[in-house]
């Protein structure tokens, strides 16, 4: 194995994780390989077993591999898997939505400190696609934790998932098929709906939406939740989503990514998105500060590819932000601070801590 770990990079466990996870990707270890031990590749690569297997932990809650009792680490990422026609299977319960925790007392000390500081900027008028000030917080943000590598440029502020669903279709185009998860949030639904766009539903099974009626699909659009989709549950396996990325580089076809509620997921760290593992090419990446702060703040997001930007700036960009700017500039300000990712951080370990109990 020829892995390198820089040593002022970030963190060992991660560096190795990542070049393990392209091997898997390219077929280095294929499927149903074993893994070295964790003893040899820390000796090999001159790191702890800590390490390695902090590195396998995180391809094991990610799907790419699996522990098996006294046999290792094997992989169970399929690359081609493809457009299997495999059958759709029993899908998991619905899980119950996840508690922010008390985001109150933060909101209200960086609302304090946003009124004393930015005075006259409270009253600005926002420009159609969001405040620079919330627009690079985000994209600090998503690059710090969610490995999205976006300009200020690509991003887009809106009152909630909805009214940027609205956005996508005009930036697309209404002529189009678009397809979604069955079953799915109702309001995805009622949008696509009520604009009077074809739509196709493709049914999900327990790993993501089956390979076979995504094969089958005329749509060139499709929607996903792929972190844990309403109400179903269900979280795409990695083989899921390298297949989700594979459909879209076909054809003039987009993928809207919904990353709803990924930040309280209980993995050490949050899965990676759509947007990361593809280049962000053929991937809308959406996400909103309803469910992680406040349903009040009606604050949402999202990040075209490079490509889509300008376009969205001449068709699109006539539109007024529907946040006020005191919103953006508190958002911005919690951002900035590093107090939101406190803040996520806090929720994340009460919940392992509640797991723990159960």
């Amino acid at each position: 194995m020829n892995y390198q770990i820089e040593k002022n990079g970030k963190p060992a466990y991660w560096q190795l994780y990542r070049q393990v996870r392209e091997d898997i990707v390219k077929g280095v270890y294929p499927y149903g390989s074993k893994l070295p031990s964790k003893r040899l590749t820390a000796e090999e690569v001159g790191v702890s077993t800590v390490t390695v297997e902090h590195a396998y932990a995180l391809l094991t809650e990610e799907g790419y591999i699996e522990s098996r009792q006294r046999s290792g680490y094997r992989v169970i990422f399929r690359p081609a898997d493809g457009f299997a026609s495999a059958p759709v299977g029993p899908v998991p319960a619905p899980l119950p939505s996840a508690a922010p925790g008390p985001a109150a007392p933060m909101l209200l000390r960086a609302m304090r400190r946003v009124t004393a500081e930015r005075g006259e900027a409270l009253f600005a008028r926002s420009p159609g696609a969001g405040c620079p000030e919330l627009r690079q917080a985000i994209a600090g943000y998503l690059a710090r934790s969610r490995g999205v590598t976006a300009g200020e440029e690509q991003i887009v502020i809106g009152s909630g998932s909805e009214y940027l669903y609205r956005l996508i279709l005009q930036l697309l185009g209404r002529d189009r098929i678009w397809a979604i998860e069955s079953p799915s949030y109702k309001q995805i639904r009622q949008v696509y709906a009520a604009s009077g766009v074809a739509f196709e539903e493709l049914p999900l099974g327990p790993e993501g939406i089956d390979g076979a009626a995504l094969a089958a699909a005329k749509a060139s659009v499709l929607q996903v939740t792929p972190f844990r989709s309403f109400p179903s549950g269900v979280t795409a396996s990695a083989s899921k989503r390298h297949e989700y990325i594979r459909w879209a580089a076909e054809g003039d076809r987009y993928i809207i990514e919904d990353d709803f509620e990924s930040e309280f997921s209980v993995s050490r760290k949050p899965e990676e998105t759509l947007f990361a593992l593809s280049g962000g090419e053929r991937v809308i990446y959406m996400n909103t500060f309803s469910r992680t702060l406040s349903p009040s703040l009606r604050a949402g997001y999202m990040v075209l590819p490079p490509r889509l930007a300008p376009v969205f700036r001449e068709k699109l960009g006539f539109y007024t932000c529907t946040v006020p700017t005191p919103v953006q500039l508190l958002l911005a300000e919690l951002l900035e601070s590093g107090e939101f990712e406190r803040h996520i951080n806090r929720v994340r370990r009460q919940k392992r801590r509640e797991m723990n109990k159960v």
